[in-house]
């Protein structure tokens, strides 16, 4: 089932959602996350995080919050994230303050989700 369900959120990263947009949105992310596997900055790689596990990317050590919070990387998940890490998951060590634009927001979980 979620097999299915990250294939139809690809597929609609494709064809409904503006790729291009969401790479310029990741400019916000690029200086602490990598879009390539295994490699990791301050924060971990991004590459496929579609329905990964949050807190589960090996060879990074997350915050105990991140770990403890029983997130699945999804489409809606990533959004309400990204709107305020802060208040979404507390007491994570992310040290961004969200992207309140829902546009902006939209276009980068689109991006994100093509990785």
């Amino acid at each position: 089932m979620l097999l299915l369900a990250c294939c139809a959120v690809r597929a609609m990263a494709t064809t409904e959602c503006d790729v291009e947009a969401g790479r310029k949105q990741y400019a916000k992310c690029a200086a602490c996350h990598a879009t390539k596997a295994g490699v990791h900055g301050a924060g971990p790689s991004l590459a496929g995080i579609l329905g990964r596990t949050a807190g589960s990317q090996p060879g990074f050590i997350f915050s105990e919050a991140l770990t403890k919070k029983d997130i699945v990387w999804g489409a809606l998940t990533l959004s309400e994230f990204l709107e305020n890490p802060g208040s979404y998951v507390p007491g994570n060590v992310m040290p961004f303050g969200g992207i309140r634009n829902e546009n902006q927001r939209r276009a980068l979980v689109c991006y994100l989700t093509t990785l």
